[in-house]
């Protein structure tokens, strides 16, 4: 930090939770805006809408749940693209406590930055404003001395290793002491006596394992206390006597496996921000909170709590912001949150939660902004939403849990880039081809896979190929390695790139359909290209063959159309993995038609293409109509035996004929035989 910058102090700590949660940073009278516009008038809340719709502003138009914040002014007066950002519970509290502290410290900026030095003689390394002292990065090991009327000192980025007794004690005036970024093991239990007027202390990423009762003792006007990524194993109400005015305390990414059975708030009554993310956590104690009665935001994400007792958040009455995601929470007592009436922002997200009581959520009635991310909610109704009126954003692990939640106005998943909620397939084609193609690809592949092996092949590589269609089972088979191959949509199309696709399953989709698809299409075209290349040059030079220019002219159109459904179906899906790997955004009507009419042009067709046009099954087909011929007439006459068939039909690929061996009467002495080969022969000039 330079000294030019007086408030960079505050914005890193908010900054780092700003980032946290995923959102912008910035200043914080911005969400002052944001949070003042989120309750204008003409909101559209006296406009009554279906359940699933939300109201467009001060007009009576209603637009579907899908639209909100879709980028587009679908309600022609940018209502709908309003209050995109959730900004309940502690983006809210930070306004509420630290705006005016923002605008004061803007105005005292302005004042230093045209101000000498007036701290006396400072180390050569430091910086010097005003009453403020800079001394980052300047490989110091001590704390410096200067005069006593310093009101800001920052140490940050040194290789201070200790605070030892009073090294602080002539600073009555500081208000603000930064030592974020050192090696700093020991804390003396009298390391900060003195600081009478300070409001804010940072000891960010350090090394500090323990922090002896007592060490605040003489700091009542504390207000911040940062003790983020150090090595605290453990703490005690002690720890904290004598921070009488402290607000916020974080202790995020430390080792704590326990918290106290003692009040924990027993010496901060003022505190509202307790934030313990990222340690060890395993449980919480009916006992540990029952003093912080002023407590508005709670963060206990990222620990190890498996259990949650009835009472545990009893005395937090206040309480506007609650965060337990990320633990190992498999049950929740369907009266755990029946204290918290004032709770606007709930974060359940990422806990093995299968089951949510129907009546989990009845008493947070002032409930605005829901986490349920990462669950998976076998038994979940609409029953669980329904009594939280104010609730306006939603997050859930699948869009189509929205359905459960219609009157909230935001829920996330809203769309899986192919189906909305609304409507699974808009379009009544897309309706009823959808069951169309699925219908005659099941039937099709089915029975190709039980008649091939009545067929018997001349070209095993063929044959094997037709009939192995298990490429698509493999992602099934490993669901860690492959995760989200499929997708989150309900038709399984995996050509779409998603955030939470594993690695393995992008490189197998990418060699599938980008490599072994691509290189197989790429030899079909040109082998058949060969293939009608070759017959056509038979047709011009082999004019006394015309019967057998005939046949082959008949394979090459068989080929053409193997070819052209081929290339129908894997042109436009290259295209589209391409598109999907350069992150092109592909619109959902345009997917949804790819799924329905291209994708199965193979499995639909090729079945017709490969097996049911053939030779061998045309004579299969004849051959059971002749038996059932035969059989009415042995039973009509009532004297003659059935004989079965006792050969099974060859498939000749390309197109041959059947060797003069396998035609000798000898090989076939039932005359039924006899005469099918007759039959098959006649069969063969026709194909």
């Amino acid at each position: 930090m330079r000294l030019g910058n007086q408030d960079q102090i505050i914005f890193t700590f908010i900054n780092q939770f700003l980032q946290e949660k995923e959102m912008t940073s910035g200043p914080v009278f911005i969400y002052i805006l944001i949070f003042g516009n989120y309750f204008a008038p003409g909101s559209g809340q006296d406009v009554t809408c279906a359940l699933g719709y939300f109201p467009c502003g001060n007009i009576t138009k209603c637009l579907p749940q899908l639209l909100h914040c879709n980028g587009v002014d679908d309600c022609g007066n940018q209502a709908d693209e309003d209050n995109c950002g959730d900004n309940n519970g502690w983006s809210m509290q930070l306004d509420k406590y630290f705006a005016n502290y923002y605008k004061m410290t803007s105005l005292h900026h302005f004042e230093a930055e045209t101000s000498e030095c007036l701290v006396g003689s400072v180390p050569m390394q430091c910086l010097c404003r005003g009453l403020e002292l800079d001394c980052d990065e300047t490989n110091l090991r001590a704390v410096p001395s200067v005069s006593s009327n310093v009101t800001l000192m920052s140490l940050q980025w040194n290789l201070i290793r200790k605070l030892p007794p009073d090294g602080f004690k002539k600073y009555h005036d500081l208000q603000k002491l930064c030592l974020q970024n050192n090696k700093i093991r020991s804390v003396s239990v009298y390391a900060f006596r003195g600081l009478y007027s300070l409001t804010k202390l940072y000891l960010s990423h350090n090394r500090i394992t323990f922090l002896k009762p007592g060490v605040f003792e003489d700091l009542h006007r504390l207000e911040w206390l940062i003790i983020e990524d150090n090595h605290l194993n453990r703490i005690s109400p002690l720890t904290f006597y004598g921070l009488n005015s402290l607000i916020l305390l974080v202790l995020m990414n430390n080792v704590l496996t326990h918290l106290p059975d003692k009040p924990l708030c027993q010496h901060m009554p003022r505190l509202h921000w307790l934030d313990f993310e990222g340690n060890h956590i395993h449980n919480l104690r009916n006992l540990t909170f029952i003093s912080c009665s002023n407590l508005t935001v709670l963060v206990m994400r990222k620990n190890k709590i498996n259990h949650l007792n009835e009472n545990t958040f009893a005395p937090l009455q206040k309480l506007d912001e609650l965060d337990l995601g990320s633990n190992k929470i498999e049950n929740l007592s369907p009266h755990v949150f029946k204290d918290l009436k004032e709770l606007s922002q709930l974060n359940l997200s990422y806990n093995p939660i299968q089951k949510i009581q129907a009546n989990q959520f009845d008493y947070l009635v002032k409930l605005k902004s829901l986490s349920l991310e990462g669950l998976e909610i076998s038994n979940i109704q609409q029953r669980m939403f329904r009594p939280l009126t104010n609730l306006s954003h939603i997050y859930f692990k699948k869009f189509q849990y929205c359905g459960y939640a219609p009157h909230v106005r935001s829920c996330k998943p809203n769309t899986d880039g192919i189906s909305s909620l609304e409507n699974l397939l808009a379009s009544i084609i897309q309706r009823v081809f959808v069951w169309v193609v699925s219908a005659v690809t099941c039937f099709g592949n089915i029975f190709v896979i039980c008649m091939r092996p009545y067929i018997r092949s001349e070209n095993k590589l063929h044959a094997m190929s037709i009939i192995s269609l298990c490429l698509a089972f493999i992602p099934l088979c490993n669901k860690e390695l492959f995760k989200n191959y499929y997708g989150t949509n309900g038709v399984c199309f995996p050509l779409h790139s998603e955030d939470t696709e594993s690695i393995g399953a992008q490189i197998y989709s990418v060699a599938i359909f980008l490599g072994i698809n691509l290189a197989a299409f790429i030899i079909i075209v040109f082998s058949y290209g060969s293939m009608f290349y070759s017959v056509h040059q038979s047709t011009i030079t082999a004019t006394e063959v015309r019967n057998q220019v005939r046949k082959e002219m008949i394979l090459a159109k068989r080929f053409f159309f193997i070819v052209f459904t081929d290339a129908l179906c894997w042109i436009p899906i290259f295209v589209l993995k391409f598109l999907s790997l350069l992150q092109v955004e592909i619109p959902g009507t345009i997917t949804s038609w790819v799924v329905i009419f291209i994708l199965p042009i193979n499995s639909a067709l090729n079945p017709i293409l490969y097996t049911l046009t053939t030779r061998p099954f045309k004579e299969m087909i004849h051959q059971f109509w002749y038996n059932y011929r035969q059989r009415r007439s042995i039973d009509s006459k009532g004297s003659q035996k059935a004989y079965a068939p006792s050969f099974i039909w060859v498939e000749m690929w390309p197109l041959q004929e059947m060797t003069a061996d396998l035609m000798k009467p000898a090989l076939f002495k039932d005359p039924c035989e006899l005469s099918l080969i007759s039959q098959s022969t006649r069969l063969n000039s026709y194909s």
